[in-house]
């Protein structure tokens, strides 16, 4: 009865609960940037705004190296694992300030559809890392490739193509905010697109180098907490030399200060929590899949909270990416289940020889 549940709660662990903790971590950062993106047009400096997300993070996570030191044994912290570290936040600084930027210059909406491309970007430096087997004599490989590409193509049909619309919203100009921001400035548009693919491009790398430290030291805490250090005095540095005006330093209790305690709580101290658990439980390319999820996640919000028109290509798109998502959770799964019957069949071997010995040595 014990194993019995035992083993129920190892499945709920590995194959239930990351899928609902990135899902809801991506309805998460929606809310988030939407939140920055109005703090930012009340004139908040996205340098200070980190300064003081990333600084009151590493405050809260302060006590996390303690219980990961109390909770397990881990390896003592080598160089290879301090540059590792030291690598990770300058990754994860530039991505940040690029993200932040291209909010300013487009908007939340632009920032879901480009990271469309995540799972492409993670695909192809996992396999060249030699995180992903790309074998196309094997089944999982070859859904895994066409799903990630099925998927890719939903979130871009979600993204451009509306199509007749389907409900209509409460408000009449409930849409008109997103349209504006998005179409207001083509030069500004396009800014922000570059801005954000090249923060994708660092994401996807931010998760490769997570994985790998994760690996050497699987203690996701103590992790996320060096990692808000570090960016905290990193984005110090640069504040400093780039926010020279004092008053710009003084935050008002406004959606400023909202703004920049629900982005350290569930930004960065919650979702780099999760993402570092997941990463370490799952690999890179699970996590980097649920990044297009992001665009459903805003609409589904737009439709539900705000009032936002449904339209026909949201739907459309939404079901074509969901195939693409499942093809690529199916594959990982097949080579998850493979690698489990490799351990089962070696220890299972293993237990047997001592056995296998001993008759042995009793016929001689």
């Amino acid at each position: 009865m014990a194993s019995s549940n035992r083993s129920r709660y190892n499945k709920c662990y590995k194959n239930v609960l990351p899928y609902v903790a990135l899902i809801s971590m991506e309805c998460t950062n929606v809310g988030l940037n939407t939140l920055y993106k109005a703090a930012t047009l009340k004139g908040m400096s996205f340098q200070v705004f980190m300064v003081y997300c990333y600084a009151l993070a590493a405050f809260l996570l302060l006590p996390a190296p303690f219980f990961s030191f109390r909770s397990r044994v881990l390896p003592p912290v080598n160089f290879s694992i301090i540059s590792k570290t030291l690598f990770l936040g300058f990754i994860g600084c530039m991505a940040q300030i690029l993200g932040y930027t291209g909010i300013i210059y487009s908007s939340p909406t632009l920032s879901s559809a480009i990271s469309n491309l995540v799972p492409a970007f993670a695909f192809i430096l996992a396999i060249i890392f030699r995180m992903e087997k790309l074998s196309f004599s094997t089944n999982s490989t070859r859904v895994k490739i066409l799903g990630t590409i099925v998927s890719i193509s939903g979130a871009f049909v979600v993204t451009l193509y509306k199509g007749p619309k389907i409900i209509w919203g409460l408000s009449p100009a409930s849409h008109s905010p997103s349209v504006v921001s998005l179409g207001s400035s083509q030069h500004n548009w396009a800014l922000g697109g570059l801005l954000f693919t090249s923060e994708y491009i660092l994401l996807a790398m931010w998760y490769i180098v997570q994985t790998q430290i994760l690996k050497e030291y699987p203690a996701e805490l103590t992790l996320v907490f060096v990692y808000n250090l570090e960016v905290s005095i990193i984005s110090a540095i640069v504040g400093a030399f780039t926010v020279s005006d004092s008053s710009s330093w003084r935050i008002k209790p406004d959606i400023a200060l909202v703004s920049i305690l629900c982005s350290a709580v569930f930004g960065m101290c919650l979702n780099s929590g999760v993402h570092a658990w997941t990463l370490h439980l799952k690999g890179p390319l699970f996590v980097a899949m649920f990044k297009p999820t992001s665009i459903v996640v805003a609409i589904v919000m737009g439709v539900i909270f705000l009032g936002d028109d449904l339209y026909f290509g949201s739907v459309v798109g939404a079901m074509i990416l969901s195939i693409g998502f499942y093809m690529v959770m199916w594959g990982k799964a097949k080579e998850d289940t493979m690698k489990d019957d490799v351990v089962n069949s070696y220890v299972s071997s293993t237990s047997r020889s001592p056995l296998l010995q001993y008759y042995k040595n009793e016929d001689e």
